[in-house]
């Protein structure tokens, strides 16, 4: 059986956009499967006394995370246009993403939602954006809106935030190997490195 780590993603979050970009290949290079998992930063925000962002809360870590960013994609050969709005509601799209879960197509569905958001700047809030990318994706756009709106799924979605919070989590991108947790985007080979180890 292969290794595994977890990885906990938002759609709002602009270094779950990296670790998403970069986390098969790298996963796959030591041979680790990941698991995607999706959740929702906002009540553990709301949990800490935050309405926003903590980089809207903080203008200089703010300004710090924007310029990273753009390093960051320059160095890696990312693609990155910063959002003309942020954060984007990624509430719908997560939704999704939880319909997904356990399947073969959240990864690339995750992958072209975050694309959307942080390199062509369109609005993933918008369920026509969702739709486009999922028939880009040649999947059922009309099925899978319907599903993420349906009360099964809205309650998958908030027992994986429920879980997340339980567990420990407290920003994203965080990943898990067993019950160990890693957190921020470069943590990834660190996880990986545990996750890869006899």
């Amino acid at each position: 059986m292969a290794a595994r780590l977890e990885f906990w993603f938002e759609f709002a979050s602009t270094y779950s956009y990296l670790a998403a970009e970069e986390i098969e290949e790298k996963a796959k290079a030591v041979d680790v499967h990941v698991v995607w998992r999706p959740f929702l930063l906002g009540p553990i925000f709301a949990g800490q006394g935050w309405s926003d962002s903590p980089f809207n809360l903080y203008p200089a870590k703010g300004a710090y995370m924007w310029r990273d960013m753009e390093r960051l994609c320059e160095r890696k050969g990312i693609a990155w246009r910063p959002p003309s709005v942020f954060p984007r509601s990624g509430l719908l799209a997560a939704r999704v993403a939880a319909a997904l879960e356990g399947t073969d197509r959240l990864a690339p569905f995750a992958r072209a939602v975050y694309h959307a958001n942080f390199a062509l700047d369109r609005d993933i809030a918008d369920p026509t954006v969702l739709e486009e990318i999922l028939r880009e994706l040649s999947f059922e756009a009309e099925e899978l809106l319907r599903r993420g709106t349906e009360d099964d799924i809205k309650v998958r979605l908030r027992a994986n935030t429920d879980e997340a919070i339980r567990r420990g989590v407290f920003g994203a991108p965080s990943f898990f190997v067993k019950d160990e947790l890693f957190w921020g985007g470069d943590r990834l080979d660190q996880a990986l490195e545990m996750a890869a180890a006899p």
